[in-house]
């Protein structure tokens, strides 16, 4: 997908929205800016990020504090998975931007 050419990837947003996991604004009027996500883009990638967020939601710490303090503000169990993916994408892109080249590095 994105190992070959990485730097085509621009922003965390275009991979995010590559993967299918780019929230999209559902409802209209007074619904309280609720999300979905956008069911396209590359699917294999999409469920490794899912299965990622799921493995995370429980054994990882911090994740399982996270979802604990959603669920008390009155978050869902998908809303709470679609900010976790997006979480995960973005460590991802950070994993994958190329590294700047440095002056040493170039000669």
């Amino acid at each position: 997908m994105t190992g070959d050419n990485p730097e085509r990837i621009k922003s965390e947003a275009a991979l995010a929205k590559l993967a299918g996991i780019a929230p999209v604004p559902t409802g209209s009027g007074m619904t309280g800016g609720r999300h979905r996500i956008n069911h396209g883009g590359h699917r294999q990638l999409n469920a490794a990020i899912y299965r990622t967020v799921i493995v995370r939601m429980r054994f990882h710490q911090p994740t399982i504090d996270y979802v604990a303090r959603r669920t008390a503000e009155g978050k869902t169990k998908r809303e709470i998975i679609r900010c976790l993916k997006r979480y995960v994408i973005r460590e991802v892109y950070h994993l994958l931007r190329p590294a700047p080249q440095t002056a040493s590095a170039a000669s």
